[in-house]
């Protein structure tokens, strides 16, 4: 027989019980950490409105460290026959403890237990994709300073448009990585909410003290209305996705950009033998497989927000066991994302740039515009030097001037660096990550 919250003194049918639970108990365990310590504000504040007595809260506290060590230690599991982590805590508190383990149910729901879990678990993950994202930043920083002075071509349309460098193609990507983490930040304050008290999603005759619970378990804000708590299952989950697609979507783009400099077609960069594969038969070949299984993996992952929204689609208010799929969806693409951040930085190590690429004569037009900057600074008007220019052109007389001299903000010989940093370490504080 299997232990469940819900029990009621029958088993449901075996195929019943095995298409409703799925996975949750494998990926229960991801949270088993955050039920023990929701469990132990929840119990504490028990303690404080008399659901539970003075001196049986020390034994609880005392008995759910010990569980949290267990997780820590690798012991914890989910037993076969239990349903759920939520099951589980209470089994062994009871086993332990007796009668003082079926007091730490009182005053809330299953529903509720998950949401607080879920929104722990889900801040923790957010904080670890952050560092992760602060990690691949300082490394693309790094390379665009190494590289700042390194010319390469620029395109439009997919033509040769004008020069770039290597140091505008790194720090780009960088500070791009900053606005997807402004995403981040809104998931971030939508799952910093408490849930706890909302029960089934329509409160309780206890009289809970939801700001206390709120205090110790150090969320931001609560959700206070008891529905729109519930209803916040599958919206945060949601908000969670878009953040985590916005930072696949930059992963994503750099990754196609380096399949592309990789080619022989471009020749723009390069990696050790190791770090590319070949062909069966093909002997030169040498394969950009990480950075298009990292390509196809972040376009997986941008498509995570509307795979939730198809599944919350048309519910009505209140609980649905639909939520439940939720679990499946994002719990994984935190780490097939954090995967893709540590193997791009992984790489980036070991890039190999070619410095003499924009020697090549077929990107002297790159610096027609140059040309054409250049008149005009002498006093020729705009539109004069642009027809002088585009005829040389036309008649194959154009002599490229491979000097550049950019030098406003965020250019070629201004890239703006220290700046891009600064803005980094802002967007940080606001999650407790300070320089």
């Amino acid at each position: 027989m299997i232990n469940k919250l819900w029990d009621k003194g029958y088993e449901p049918d075996k195929m019943i019980e095995r298409f409703t639970v799925g996975q949750d108990r494998e990926l229960d365990m991801k949270m088993a950490r955050h039920d023990v310590i929701g469990s132990m504000a929840h119990v504490r504040m028990l303690e404080s409105i008399g659901l539970i007595e003075h001196d049986e809260l020390p034994v609880l506290i005392e008995a759910m460290e010990h569980i949290l060590k267990e997780i820590e230690r690798g012991e914890f599991e989910i037993e076969p026959d239990v349903e759920d982590v939520h099951s589980q805590v209470e089994l062994l508190l009871t086993r332990r403890l007796g009668d003082i383990g079926k007091k730490i149910h009182s005053g809330r729901s299953r529903n509720d237990q998950v949401l607080v879990d879920l929104k722990l678990f889900m801040r923790d993950e957010l904080i670890r994709t952050v560092k992760s994202v602060e990690k691949i930043f300082n490394r693309l920083v790094e390379l665009s300073d190494k590289y700042r002075d390194v010319l390469m071509p620029g395109y439009t349309h997919m033509q040769v448009a004008m020069p770039s460098s290597f140091g505008l193609w790194f720090g780009a990507y960088a500070e791009t990585l900053i606005d997807d983490l402004r995403l981040i930040q809104a998931a971030y304050d939508i799952v910093n909410q408490n849930p706890l008290g909302s029960g089934a999603g329509y409160g309780s005759s206890f009289p809970l003290d939801r700001e206390m619970t709120t205090r110790l378990l150090e969320f931001g804000d609560m959700h206070y209305n008891v529905v729109a708590a519930q209803m916040s299952r599958g919206k945060s989950e949601r908000a969670v996705a878009v953040g985590l697609a916005a930072v696949a979507a930059t992963i994503g783009r750099f990754a196609m950009d380096v399949c592309l400099y990789m080619s022989p077609n471009y020749g723009f960069i390069g990696f050790p033998d190791e770090f590319t594969t070949g062909s069966s038969i093909m002997p030169h070949k040498k394969n950009p497989d990480v950075f298009e299984i990292m390509r196809g993996k972040c376009n997986r992952l941008q498509a995570v927000p509307n795979e939730l929204t198809l599944l919350m689609a048309n519910l009505p208010m209140g609980y649905h066991r639909d939520n439940q799929l939720l679990k499946d969806v994002i719990f994984p693409a935190f780490d097939e994302l954090t995967d893709c951040i540590e193997l791009c930085d992984l790489m980036l190590r070991h890039i190999k740039v070619k410095s003499d690429i924009i020697n090549d004569p077929r990107y002297d037009y790159l610096f027609t515009v140059e040309e054409v900057n250049r008149l005009v600074l002498s006093g020729v008007p705009f539109r004069e030097a642009y027809r002088r220019v585009g005829a040389e052109v036309q008649q194959g007389t154009f002599k490229a001037d491979r000097t550049v001299k950019h030098t406003h903000t965020g250019s070629i010989g201004n890239p703006a660096n220290e700046e891009i940093k600064a803005k980094m370490n802002k967007m940080l504080a606001k999650f407790g990550i300070c320089k």
